[in-house]
């Protein structure tokens, strides 16, 4: 509705599309291997195999790491744990988790909270598992004892997604809206968006309430008109 409770209206030729939101998937079975991941995927795939109790999974912003978090949770039945909302000790005790995850650790600004927390993992034999977009530096801690703590984890490494697993990405979700798309759409945009999962999501998004507006195939130039908007 628009202001004063008036029906919408759009253009002549145009379609009003439904705001339908639709919420990614981060099961296993959707998450795409490709070079720049694997090594990340195969190291969360081995748990409990791995080096340490603790491992950090560090990459770029919409690399797939939130995916691969939710993946090694439901894997390991572990606690999910917000950067801005650590539990206490005292909660750690009482639910006594064997895992703990906690995606984009270097959000976090409680360090005394997080370095109890790195201490009960290593006291109690739980795993815990942290996202974040670089190793720890002494620059962004103030605590020395907690670097020290985050310092000692071994990483292992998530890249962007290259050409080729956007390419993969796109054909996923648009298969996953009923989208039929052009092979030269398909190219333009795996070759010109950011190379981020979430910028593919809200192209595809983009895209699909645009083809509907208008009532038309997803064409190169349709595509092209989109993408100006991510570019």
């Amino acid at each position: 509705m628009s202001k004063a409770g008036a029906p919408e209206t759009c253009e002549p030729g145009r379609q009003l599309p439904l705001d339908l939101p639709t919420t990614p998937r981060f099961g296993r079975e959707e998450f795409l291997p490709a070079e720049s991941n694997l090594a990340a995927l195969e190291m969360i795939e081995r748990w409990p195999d791995w080096p340490d109790r603790v491992l950090a999974l560090i990459g770029p912003a919409g690399a797939g790491k939130s995916h691969l978090c939710a993946i090694w949770a439901a894997r390991a039945g572990a606690l999910v744990v917000a950067p801005d909302a650590l539990p206490t000790l005292e909660g750690l005790v009482a639910q006594a988790p064997r895992a703990i995850v906690i995606d984009d650790v270097d959000r976090v600004a409680d360090e005394t909270t997080l370095f109890h927390l790195l201490n009960f993992v290593n006291e109690s034999g739980a795993f815990l598992l942290m996202s974040a977009a670089r190793s720890p530096r002494a620059e962004d801690t103030r605590l020395p004892d907690l670097l020290s703590r985050l310092r000692r984890a071994p990483i292992v490494e998530i890249g962007a997604p290259d050409e080729t697993l956007m390419r993969a990405v796109l054909v996923k979700l648009f298969a996953d809206r009923q989208l039929l798309v052009e092979p030269p759409a398909l190219a333009f945009a795996a070759l010109r968006l950011e190379r981020s999962l979430a910028a593919a999501r809200a192209f595809v998004a983009a895209l699909d309430a645009e083809a509907l507006a208008q009532g038309r195939p997803v064409t190169r130039a349709l595509a092209a008109k989109v993408i100006e908007k991510f570019t």
